[in-house]
């Protein structure tokens, strides 16, 4: 075994897989799977950097090993027949030996949606709407190939060095007949579409498709928008219970600084019912995701200044340079003075702070990032404002760790 000189772990034998190490040095751990490691790496000719997802194939039972060697194969010809769009991850190399699977893929070094999100809690309208529209034009390209991906979810979103979508992680994937439903059930449980939890409860059930992907978006949205899932509950039975009969809120305080768009968009999607739920081509077309035209009243100032003057002409009016020149004094000033609003904190009341905390915005994204970090997930579906609830959940060990060497002075 070869050791790596940056954190001191085991890398698989240079032997088993000479292409990869030819061409490619290993660096740091990004993360680690139940069966796999992703390392940074970099192209020795290029110098360019990768992300190398090393599959351990040694290290499974015989059944196991001949499993997941066969399912990985299968998402290397998914990855394959999908490449080439914008807001899919890019596949770049594979390399495979009898103990070792290489795959070699563009590296995002902005991290998971999931790890963004937890860091600024929650997401602004206009951000919401430039990740999901690029997350369903990912998705419409897949669906276009009669693909499902099965495990759509804030953590298999890359954003790259612009911030742009990558789907990743498509080892749940499968490629569909014409009119094939599937029974198997997969996933991550929070994103799970009712008709996958009830296939796998009921064996009369039709199965499912595609549309689960769509719904999986839905919680994706509704938890960008306000920092918690729609059905997230810290009983799985109760989570999956408000899954299958569709049951959300749009509640307050969360929810009232959003539009009625963003909204309905969710409502269409966060339907039980398959046939009924709106599809990803539907969606791109919602009006959330157009752009809105002009308003009549940018038209005189964006015009030619010899246009002012007919336009002014046309309105039966007599051009004045000196009040236009006053007028355009006052639209720069309002526009600068819209464009600080979102710096400028809402009114701290101490009344509301001491009987209500939860209702003022910044003392809400504190709260809430602050729960999250310590517990390791949402506390605030009816426990945040039942301050007794909260004490019902447990730290994360690390971080209670941390905290008792730091009281003790260690």
């Amino acid at each position: 075994m070869a050791v790596d000189e940056f954190d001191g772990e085991e890398l698989p034998d240079k032997y088993a897989a000479r292409g990869f190490y030819a061409k490619y040095e290993p660096k740091e751990i990004l993360g680690k799977g139940v069966s796999s490691t992703v390392r940074r790496c970099i192209e020795k000719e290029t110098g360019r950097e990768f992300a190398a997802k090393i599959i351990d194939l040694a290290g499974q039972e015989p059944g196991d090993s001949d499993a997941l060697r066969e399912s990985t194969l299968r998402e290397i010809s998914i990855l394959r027949e999908v490449a080439g769009h914008p807001y899919i991850i890019e596949l770049h190399d594979v390399y495979e030996s009898d103990t070792f699977i290489f795959l070699v893929f563009e590296l995002c070094k902005n991290g998971e949606l999931f790890d963004y999100l937890t860091s600024v809690v929650t997401l602004s309208e206009k951000k919401t709407k430039y990740i999901m529209k690029q997350l369903f034009e990912a998705l419409s390209f897949v669906h276009r190939k009669n693909i499902v991906h099965r495990d759509v979810k804030p953590e298999n979103v890359l954003l790259d060095d612009n911030f742009n979508v990558k789907l990743t992680d498509f080892g749940f994937a499968r490629k569909l007949k014409d009119d094939e439903k599937l029974h198997e059930v997969c996933g991550t449980p929070g994103y799970l579409a009712p008709e996958l939890l009830k296939s796998a409860m009921f064996e009369d059930e039709g199965g499912y498709d595609k549309a689960v992907d769509v719904w999986a978006c839905g919680v994706i949205m509704y938890t960008l928008l306000v920092g918690c899932p729609p059905f997230w509950h810290r009983k799985q039975m109760v989570m999956l219970r408000n899954i299958m009969e569709g049951r959300f809120t749009f509640s307050s305080p969360e929810w009232d600084d959003v539009t009625d768009s963003p909204k309905d968009l969710i409502q269409k999607i966060l339907i039980t019912e398959p046939a009924k739920r709106i599809t990803i081509d539907e969606a791109l077309d919602h009006e959330f995701f157009q752009i809105l035209p002009q308003a009549p009243w940018h038209a005189p100032y964006s015009m030619h200044p010899k246009d002012l003057i007919s336009f002014s002409q046309y309105k039966g009016k007599t051009f004045n340079a000196r009040k236009m020149f006053q007028f355009g004094i006052l639209c720069v000033r309002s526009v600068v003075r819209i464009k600080r609003l979102r710096f400028t904190p809402e009114p701290l009341s101490l009344n509301i702070a001491r009987m209500d905390p939860y209702k003022l915005r910044a003392l809400r994204k504190v709260t809430d990032a602050i729960a999250f970090r310590v517990y390791g997930h949402w506390v605030k579906r009816g426990e945040a404002q039942n301050r007794a609830a909260l004490f019902e959940n447990s730290p994360k060990i690390e971080l209670k760790q941390i905290w008792v060497s730091r009281m003790s002075g260690v």
